[in-house]
């Protein structure tokens, strides 16, 4: 399943701590496993700036480690404050889901 282009530039970001929060890795691990989340392949023209957006906010770090074979490579982690933000944007999507999907007590009518 892929999702709407308005969805994947939306939740880009927090697509991409989840990734994060299972270890680190470089752009291209990261596209692979966005691409099994339903975001598509993302190229790097929307990937990297996303990485440089959550490192320049301190919710990742970059170093550059390196390469088996060929050039080294940057490769991203988590820092303690993208685990904090995730875990608020996760909260926040919960809260999102319940409102409008399924559970009526959570929603604030006001009539």
């Amino acid at each position: 399943m892929t999702f709407p282009q308005p969805w994947i530039r939306a939740f880009m970001p927090t697509a991409v701590l989840r990734r994060l929060r299972d270890g680190p890795a470089h752009g291209y691990a990261i596209a692979q496993s966005l691409e099994s989340l339903g975001f598509g392949r993302p190229k790097g023209g929307s990937l990297y700036p996303v990485l440089g957006k959550l490192e320049d906010a301190g919710l990742i770090q970059a170093h550059w480690t390196q390469s088996e074979s060929g050039p080294g490579r940057k490769t991203y982690a988590i820092t303690a404050e993208g685990e904090a933000e995730l875990a608020t944007h996760s909260a926040q999507l919960d809260q999102l889901r319940a409102s409008l999907f399924n559970d009526p007590a959570t929603r604030k009518d006001t009539k």
